[in-house]
């Protein structure tokens, strides 16, 4: 009897410590489960307050009065989202050097502003003239056109048409992720102008345009409107935008889209975006 009462003790034991085990499994995955929607929920907060940012910022930019008007040429702009701030800035497509509009010469002097030298630079412009051109001729300067590309080892020729998207130019020959990396800030397909507007212009296009970027830069970074800002009007239409909405428990969100502002193809929408990339992190 007493071997049977120790028996059944023990087997009580066991189911005790089973049990307790079991509780506490579902107790910890119902923390995690917990954790897990707070973020996701949080970041859904920090995501919707960006794209606030960007429709917030496509109001202030058609705005007309000039005190009240954002200029898309870079500046900063902060905003308070309920609890989120949001930190916005615009850059007019018009301001950024368009890859199907920009001659040989300005692309050539854009590359060199970036650290490119003079010999590569001009190598890779021409090359971007020959991809967009309809013909198999190369560039006077050189350039690049299908047995260039043969010769070094691509499965691809020229394009002989227009480029549809900025991050094309990584394939015309002798681009390298470095360079890219550079200069696609600076770069557009939307513009349609064969020379950037420097009043929405950075500073390596100011240069390459043969601008002094200093006294254009310093009047941006003050971010106080001047006499010249009330002349510029909201640009062009087409806009990059930056929005990073950051939560009180410093949740953040980053939005960087290309948008043409109007009526969207999206019903009720007030832009097209042709554009859109978006990223977070987490709170510390």
């Amino acid at each position: 009897m007493k071997r049977e009462r120790g028996i059944a003790l023990l087997l009580v034991m066991w189911l005790t410590m089973l049990l307790a085990a079991v509780v506490g499994t579902f107790a910890l995955t119902a923390q995690m489960e917990k954790l897990q929607g707070r973020t996701l929920s949080r970041g859904v907060v920090a995501e919707q307050a960006a794209r606030a940012g960007v429709e917030y910022a496509l109001t202030r930019l058609t705005e007309t009065d000039p005190k009240r008007r954002w200029l898309p040429d870079g500046r900063p702009y902060d905003w308070a989202f309920g609890d989120t701030s949001v930190r916005i800035e615009v850059i007019d497509e018009s301001g950024k050097v368009d890859l199907n509009a920009a001659d040989v010469d300005l692309l050539t002097r854009l590359f060199t502003v970036v650290g490119v030298d003079q010999a590569a630079a001009g190598d890779i412009a021409a090359a971007i003239a020959d991809w967009r051109d309809a013909d198999d001729l190369t560039q006077p300067q050189g350039g690049a056109e299908d047995p260039a590309y043969a010769s070094a080892g691509l499965a691809w020729g020229a394009k002989d048409a227009q480029f549809d998207t900025v991050a094309e130019v990584e394939q015309v020959l002798g681009m390298t992720p470095a360079i890219y990396a550079k200069v696609a800030p600076l770069l557009t397909v939307y513009s349609g102008q064969a020379r950037p507007d420097p009043n929405f212009a950075a500073s390596e296009v100011l240069q390459a345009l043969g601008e002094d970027p200093e006294p254009i830069l310093a009047r941006r970074k003050a971010r106080v409107p001047s006499p010249e800002d009330a002349f510029l009007g909201g640009g062009s239409g087409t806009y990059s935008i930056d929005s990073r909405a950051r939560l009180p428990n410093g949740r953040q969100a980053i939005l960087r889209v290309v948008v043409r502002a109007g009526i969207g193809t999206v019903p009720g929408s007030s832009y097209t975006a042709l554009r859109w990339e978006q990223g977070a992190s987490a709170s510390r």
